[in-house]
C-alpha cells in the first residue's frame, strides 16, 4: 500500500487525503498547529506535526512516504515566510528527498500566495526533476473548483507512482 504526506493539510488537504484513503493509499498529514491534528484524524488521515519552515520537521515525515504533496499555494503568513516556503526551503527538502525512497512530488502551483513566489516554486520542483531525476507533477487546478483540484492532485499521484 502507498503512503502520501500532505503537507498543509488543511481542509482541501484533508479532503484530498479521505479521497486517498478511500482509494487504498496509507496517508499523513502535517499542520503546524498542535490542536489542528483531531480534525486531520477524523478524516482518516494519520496527522503529524511538523512545520515546513523547518524542513527538517517534515523530513522526518518521510518514513515509508511514495509521495509527497507540497499544498502550501494558499499558505497564510508573513511575505517573507511565504516566499521562503516556495523557495529555499522547498529547495531544501527537495535536495534532501534524493536521500529517500520518495518516488514523486506534487507542488500545488494556484492559490492565493503571489504568483511570483508560486512560479519561483515551480521552477524549483522542475530544476528539481531535471537535475535528480525526481519525478514531479505541477498541478495548476483551481482550488475554487475543490471537486476538479481533488481529481487533479489525486490523479497526480497516479502518474507518478506508475513511472517509478
Amino acid at each position: 500500500m502507498a503512503r502520501a504526506l500532505i503537507v498543509g493539510c488543511g481542509c482541501r488537504g484533508r479532503a484530498l487525503g479521505e479521497r486517498l484513503v478511500a482509494a487504498g493509499w496509507q496517508v499523513r498529514g502535517t499542520t503546524r498547529d498542535p490542536e489542528a491534528t483531531g480534525a486531520i484524524e477524523a478524516a482518516g488521515i494519520e496527522a503529524s506535526v511538523a512545520d515546513p519552515g523547518m524542513v527538517g520537521t517534515v523530513y522526518d515525515q518521510l518514513d515509508g512516504v511514495a509521495v509527497v504533496y507540497w499544498l502550501l499555494a494558499s499558505a497564510t503568513g508573513r511575505a517573507e515566510d511565504l516566499e521562503a516556503l516556495h523557495g529555499p526551503r522547498l529547495e531544501r527538502l527537495l535536495e534532501k528527498l534524493v536521500d529517500t525512497p520518495v518516488r514523486g512530488f506534487v507542488y500545488e502551483s494556484r492559490g492565493s500566495v503571489a504568483a511570483g513566489v508560486r512560479e519561483g516554486g515551480e521552477r524549483l520542483v522542475r530544476e528539481a526533476h531535471e537535475r535528480w531525476r525526481i519525478p514531479v507533477a505541477v498541478v495548476a487546478a483551481d482550488p475554487g473548483d475543490p471537486e476538479g483540484w481533488a481529481d487533479a492532485m489525486e490523479a497526480a499521484a497516479g502518474r507518478l507512482t506508475r513511472v517509478a
